[in-house]
């Protein structure tokens, strides 16, 4: 299957599917992030604010990331290199940095946002599959897709120069190979996450637990698709440096969850922050 970006031409400006995904993705976010806060009896104009925060030390960390993982500071100002670790980073440092100055409730917020933080993942990999990004090794399953116009095309001189594919003898060059479609693997095992997590969100555990769960299980997802993913950052063989990030968190997850395990008040020993009609 031969899939084209989606771009909408608007006079001389251009929006891309990821961008418009990227927008849905912190308004659908902020408002299951908000529901969550009032059934907790906090405000949901916290949600809001997180958001913001999110969206600008998510931008930072996910180019600075990129311009690192590259070697390149001028990538740090070039057109894509959105890379979710170095968005995670940034977005987590700024909203911890607003949840300490408004001395909120860490481990309840953090239980709040974590079904959001699978959603707006999700939306986010719908935008990558809508420009062709992300995408995996080549294959010739049934469901592999080909990317003449991704981020980059999917031809053999790309897989082979930017992600060090071994392309077999004789193959042109210039032929547009199928890939494996990983955006739409991690939107069908996030959409399993999502619903352990809303599943789970009324938990009888301490606060912090659920988002250990978070930890854990969405950034299994992500290891076990970085296997099949055209990647030009592997070490130890076959090991990404995502993998590797993901692993670190996925212990922080275990952790989490071992510390946070006894039945208890979702409560930070933080006083509330009412909700108020204005």
């Amino acid at each position: 299957m031969t899939v084209y970006p989606l771009l909408i031409h608007i006079g001389g400006f251009t929006l891309t599917g990821y961008g418009i995904m990227m927008m849905l993705a912190f308004l659908v976010s902020g408002w299951i992030f908000a529901r969550e806060l009032q059934r907790r009896d906090l405000e949901p104009s916290i949600a809001w604010d997180t958001v913001v925060f999110a969206v600008i030390g998510g931008l930072v960390g996910s180019k600075l990331y990129y311009a690192i993982a590259v070697g390149r500071l001028s990538a740090f100002f070039a057109r894509g290199g959105l890379v979710w670790y170095g968005g995670l980073a940034g977005g987590v440092g700024a909203v911890l940095a607003y949840i300490w100055l408004k001395k909120l409730p860490l481990r309840v917020l953090l239980d709040a946002i974590s079904p959001a933080l699978v959603s707006g993942y999700l939306i986010g990999r719908i935008g990558c599959f809508s420009v062709n990004d992300d995408y995996g090794l080549p294959s010739h399953l049934p469901w592999a897709v080909a990317f003449p116009q991704g981020a980059p095309p999917t031809t053999a001189a790309n897989l082979r120069d930017q992600f060090h594919v071994a392309i077999p003898a004789g193959v042109p060059l210039d032929r547009v190979m199928t890939v494996q479609p990983t955006e739409l693997y991690e939107i069908a095992l996030s959409l399993v996450v999502l619903w352990l997590l809303w599943r789970w969100r009324k938990h009888r555990h301490a606060a912090g637990w659920l988002f250990g769960v978070y930890l854990v299980l969405s950034n299994l997802e992500r290891i076990l698709v970085e296997f099949v993913r055209a990647k030009d950052d592997r070490v130890l063989g076959v090991v990404t440096v995502a993998q590797l990030f993901g692993l670190g968190l996925v212990l922080l997850g275990v952790i989490l969850i071992w510390l946070f395990r006894a039945p208890g008040r979702e409560s930070s020993g933080s006083p509330p922050v009412p909700v108020t009609d204005g």
